[in-house]
Order: C-alpha cells, then structure tokens, then sequence
C-alpha cells in the first residue's frame, strides 16, 4: 500500500483550472509571465518593494493553475533565470559554484510553492491561505542557518517602510515573511473564487486588517516612544584609495611566508602610509569631538610582527584624546595555516586595550579558507556613552549571531564592513534590521560601500556613499541608551510557531487523504 497526496494525481483538483478552457490556460501563462518580468525587481540589484509583494502571488496562481509536475518545474527554471539575473555581481561564489548556488538555493525558493500544490486544495477558506506563508517562514528559516545567513530573505526588500520594519522588534525576519506569503495565499483564494461573494473576501478583509493594524502599531511606536537619551559624535573612517595598491604577488609571497627582505620592506612601504593617514584623520576627528572613533574593516593590512607598533600608537591617541577608539586590522602571520586575522581592537580613553574581536563570520570562499577561527562570541563593553558592541561585516547577516548583543542589552554596536558596488547599500540595510530586531544603536562603516548610524528604531541618523564622497568619514550623533524588544528576549518564537503550524496542517491533509494501492 502507497500513500499519496491527491493534490498531484487527481485529474479534477481545484487548481486544476486549465481543464475550464483556453481562456483559463492563457490567464495561467499570463500570470507566469508578469511573475517572472516582476522577479527581477523583487530582490537583488534594482530592488522595488511592491514587486516582492505581487511576484510570489502571480508565481502561485501560475503553480495553481497548472498541472502540478509542469507548474513546479517551469516555477523552478523562472527562480533560477530571474535570480541569476537579480542577485548578479551580489554574491561573492566564483564560476561555475555560482550556478551550482542558484540550484541550490532555489530549490529552498520553490519547497512553499511545491507545499501548497499537494497540501492546499486539502483546506478552504483561511486555513487554506495559511500553509504558502507557514512554509514560506519555515523554508526561510532553515535556510538562514546556512553559510549565507539570512542573506536573500524576502524582508530586506521592505527596508524603506520604516512602520512595517518595526515588525522586527515583536517577531524578527519571519512577520514580515509571513505577511507577504499571506497576502500571496490570499490573493489566490480571492482569485480561484472570482472575487466575488463573503467566502472570496473574508480572508482579503482579514490580512488587510491585520496589514493595516501592523502599519498603524508600527506608526504608533516611531512617533510614541522615540529614543530619548543622551547622544554621543562617532565617527567612523574608511581608509582613502590614495595609497600603494598591494601587488597580488608580493601579498602571496608575503601569505606565504616565501618573501624575501626585500618584498617585506616593499610591503611596509605600501601598507605604511594608509596606516599614518587613519591615525592622523582619527586625530582630527578627536579634536574635533568625537568620543568613539573607529574603522572600517581591515582597513590596515599589515604583518603580524608589526601589531605592537600600530596598537601602541593606538594607545597613545587614545590616552592622550580621552576617546574610544577601534582599530580594524587585517593582520597576516607569514606561513600560518590561517594567516589572517580580521579583527577589532579596542582600545578605551586610559589607553588600555578592551577587547579584540575576531570576525565570527567570514565571508564563505578564499576569506575563510585563510581567516583564524572566531570563538563566535562578541565583545561588549560598558561606557559612559552605554555598552559598546562590535561586530564585522558579514557577522549582521545572522540574526541568531547577533542575538547576543540583545541578550547583553547593548545599546550601540559599532560595525566595520568591506562591501562593494553591487551590494551597496543593501548590506547596510541588512544590518539596520539587526538594530531593530535587538534594540541596539548601530554605526556601519564599509569601505567599498554604504557607510549609516541608525538609531535602535531603525532611522537614519546619517550617511556616507563611499561612491559620493571624497573624506569617506562617517559623523553622527548617536542614542547613548538602547531599548529591550520583545523579540530580543523570545527569539524566533514565530518561525517556531509557523513550523508547527505547516506540521499541523500536512498531518491534518495526509489523514484526510484517501489511500489507494498502487501496486
């Protein structure tokens, strides 16, 4: 005896429409085309917020409409086309492992769509809108405890709605996810049901309440509870590109631990004068009035034996200023097994070196292969100006990571970050929603990128494109105090509950299935 889901084999499913006639077969291929010109704008380079709500819904009328096999597998081919042409130049996998990520990762992509086409036809009216989201929340989930994070997630496409974001404060990544695989799941069932009639609306009139209720709480918390503490001047640098650009073969024989004399005096000689340039800027902007002063990620490069030098320089400013400073190395030890160490250095007003924090994440591909292993634990350290924080770069794209600074009750993470053109300024954005998600202050400065402070809420305090300025320093104004959100202290209790939930369901779809044999 097989047991089957009826949703793929019967001839007559709901979904099935395409047996009504060549009006309803153009519709379907009709909505494919508008979900795939729409997916090039609903994530990626060229980003429109409204196009990720409307792509999942036309892709799933597309799925519906279809027989199940032929649906899900063009569905597979448009992902893989549309997100190849969206994400390009985004992520960092060379050649041919590209390509092999875009299957991969589609296949994540098309699992909510593949869900509801066996298991929806099982339910009617709300229940049956709720298995797309609940498996879109789960999909996401699991696939942001991978090597990419949470990079890719559908809310990042929201980041310019500052009353939705606010969402993230209460439930993380997954209430925004939910509401947008929601508003696809309903829009089918109005659709399937011609609009028509209180058993099409109940479940639009539904999410546009509970739509509408989140905007209006989101409104609600921006302009009720605004930070209200003292601020602090930060300032944070990215090093200038008039320096001696590295050669890659005097930076491999260096690596290496092969080079000559001669090759590391050309190395300090290249290395040296960035070095002298960032120390003499963080004077200024300490005379200036800066408090905390850091930099951007590894924005000195310089050799292991010469460490000492640079953090007693550090020391010295920092005594003799009264202020905080951080210093992002890329320090190489010639010859290691793992001879780099991406890391951030502390150094408190006494001259008294805090912390180093190495990144907990480095980047998948040729950075990690050669990075020295993090503990995975962030800093934290308690200021007059509140408890500092640190994390590098690609370390905000993972909430659970980030997590420890709400737990900490930090109230300002100071970032270092290197990005480029094509991610610019969408990993800055990610990173903002770490601030909301954990209550924390946040100043993000990348060399290669969009350098933002926000405050806890997610606002923009102040900004530097490193396309559009020539000082590439970052002054801001920040909140001293951070908040407790509700989401700091339960984690991701929604993805849980939405998890459940698809569990629920496909037992409760797997039990109402009639069994037949096939053998």
């Amino acid at each position: 005896m097989v047991t089957t889901i009826s949703a793929v084999d019967t001839p007559n499913n709901q979904f099935d429409e395409v047996a009504g006639g060549s009006s309803s077969e153009s519709h379907s291929w009709l909505s494919l085309l508008c979900a795939a010109a729409l997916l090039l704008f609903a994530d990626g380079r060229n980003t429109i917020a409204l196009a990720a709500w409307l792509a999942p819904a036309l892709l799933l009328r597309f799925v519906r409409t279809q027989p199940a096999r032929r649906g899900l597998a063009i569905a597979y081919v448009v992902l893989i086309l549309t997100r190849g042409v969206a994400m390009r130049g985004m992520t960092p996998i060379p050649g041919i492992f590209y390509y092999i990520f875009l299957l991969i990762s589609c296949v994540s992509a098309l699992l909510p769509y593949l869900i509801d086409r066996l298991v929806a036809s099982h339910f009617g009216g709300v229940l049956n809108t709720l298995l797309f989201p609940c498996t879109l929340v789960a999909a996401q989930f699991v696939y942001s405890h991978g090597p990419m994070g949470s990079w890719g997630s559908i809310p990042y496409t929201q980041s310019g709605n500052l009353p939705l974001i606010q969402l993230l404060a209460v439930t993380g990544l997954w209430g925004i996810t939910f509401l947008i695989g929601w508003f696809a799941a309903v829009v089918n069932w109005a659709w399937q049901h011609g609009f028509a009639g209180p058993r099409a609306r109940h479940p639009l009139v539904l999410f546009a309440e509970v739509y509408v209720a989140v905007i209006l709480m989101g409104e609600a918390r921006l302009i009720l509870f605004p930070p209200s503490s003292p601020t602090v001047r930060v300032a944070s640098l990215s090093p200038t590109k008039d320096g001696v650009k590295i050669p890659d073969d005097l930076l491999k024989a260096v690596i290496g631990g092969k080079a000559s004399d001669e090759q590391i005096n050309r190395f300090r000689t290249a290395t040296s004068p960035g070095e002298d340039a960032l120390l003499k800027r963080s004077e200024r902007e300490a005379t200036a009035g800066a408090k905390i002063i850091f930099w951007s990620e590894t924005a000195a490069y310089l050799l292991k034996q010469d460490e000492p030098e640079l953090l007693a320089r550090g020391r010295v400013l920092a005594s003799k200023h009264g202020v905080y400073l951080g210093l992002a190395l890329g320090t190489w030890t010639p010859g290691a097994q793992y001879p780099l160490e991406n890391k951030f250095v502390l150094i408190e007003p006494n001259g008294q070196i805090a912390w180093e924090y190495l990144k907990a994440r480095p980047t998948p591909g040729p950075e990690a292969a050669m990075s020295v292993k993090s503990d995975g634990r962030l800093r934290q350290l308690d200021t007059p100006y509140g408890k500092l924080n640190a994390a590098i770069c690609y370390d905000t794209d993972f909430p659970r990571l980030m997590a420890q600074a709400g737990v900490r009750r930090s109230d300002l993470v100071l970032s270092p970050a290197g990005d480029w053109r094509a991610i610019d300024p969408r990993h800055t954005e990610i990173a903002n929603f770490r601030a909301i998600e954990q209550g924390f202050n946040l100043v993000r400065q990348s060399s290669g990128g969009f350098s933002a402070a926000y405050d806890y809420q997610g606002r923009l305090l102040a900004s530097m494109d490193e396309y559009h300025s020539a000082d590439l320093t970052l002054v801001a104004q920040v909140p001293t105090r951070g908040v407790r959100t509700i989401y700091s202290r339960l984690g991701d209790w929604l993805a849980w509950l939405n998890i459940l939930a698809l569990l629920a369901l496909i037992i409760f779809a797997w039990r109402k299935t009639p069994r037949r044999d096939l053998s």
